[in-house]
């Protein structure tokens, strides 16, 4: 199918964008921010007040949900709490699946741990689904998905609006749900990705697939970003329609099989959060 490139004004065309529930929330950050409280004295002349609980960016709040911040996993580890898409089913993660030109692992940087994607003219995806083994998600009460992302290195020349060379060296994928018949029948989502060539903002169409730019090479390499989506609604920006109220899963990616190049990248704090106020 050929690509469609939209422009959604409500998207955003700039690195970084706010409003509308939709659009990009984007803030570069020096490290990810590990899911901890910090307690500050507050003084208020000679009076010592409470000790307050202070929630930083990035960190969870009480009714956000963890589907994975990477810290209980050893250096260099698998994420076990994540699945390999193998002959058209959820498998549990193995080493077998991973190669050296395709491959996620954890990542220990002076006590902070994150997910690494590498490849080098392949594709590779972990899957967590939303069921009792993976994570419970209900968009009427979380319709937010928040996660830290860093680019190393992201495959040169590559477009998600050309087939061609449609690669990303990093994504996210939200599957809602599986439609058509038989041998037609497809995965519906939304694809976030941080793009080597298009701008913030960029919408492309591959029929029940919406590609949407949250990070692009343009605004540089090397930073974390925190990216914050209301899927509920890009769902209906995107579809025209309210979504399903249980995504199937989450899909983390990276492939560089069409330019057969380089992509490296780290995840970091992926969490689901309730409405914004």
């Amino acid at each position: 199918m050929e690509p469609i490139l939209l422009y959604h004004p409500r998207f955003g065309s700039g690195p970084c964008h706010s409003g509308a529930g939709v659009a990009l929330n984007r803030v570069p950050i020096q490290a990810p921010m590990k899911l901890k409280r910090l307690l500050l004295p507050l003084v208020l002349g000679l009076a010592l007040l409470p000790l307050t609980p202070l929630l930083q960016a990035g960190e969870p709040t009480p009714e956000s949900i963890v589907i994975d911040d990477f810290e209980q996993y050893e250096d260099g580890a698998l994420p076990l709490k994540w699945k390999y898409l193998h002959d058209r089913a959820l498998v549990p993660l193995e080493p077998r699946f991973m190669r050296p030109k395709e491959r996620f692992y954890v990542v220990d940087e002076g006590g902070n741990k994150v997910l690494r994607v590498y490849t080098e003219g392949e594709a590779v995806h972990l899957t967590m689904a939303n069921e009792p083994e993976g994570f419970d998600w209900d968009v009427r009460t979380h319709p937010r998905i928040r996660w830290d992302w860093r680019a190393l290195r992201l495959p040169e020349g590559a477009h998600e609006d050309d087939d061609k060379f449609n690669d990303t060296g990093v994504a996210l994928y939200v599957f809602f749900k599986i439609s058509g018949f038989a041998m037609f029948r497809r995965p519906q989502g939304i694809k976030y990705t941080y793009s080597s060539t298009l701008p913030v903002g960029t919408v492309v169409s591959y029929g029940k697939l919406k590609v949407v730019v949250v990070s692009s090479a343009i605004d540089g390499l090397g930073d974390w970003h925190t990216i914050e989506r209301d899927v509920v609604a890009d769902y209906r920006e995107l579809f025209g329609e309210d979504p399903p109220d249980r995504p199937l899963s989450i899909r983390l990616w990276g492939d560089t099989d069409n330019t057969k190049r380089i992509g490296e990248a780290d995840f970091d704090n992926i969490m689901l959060l309730p409405p914004q106020e």
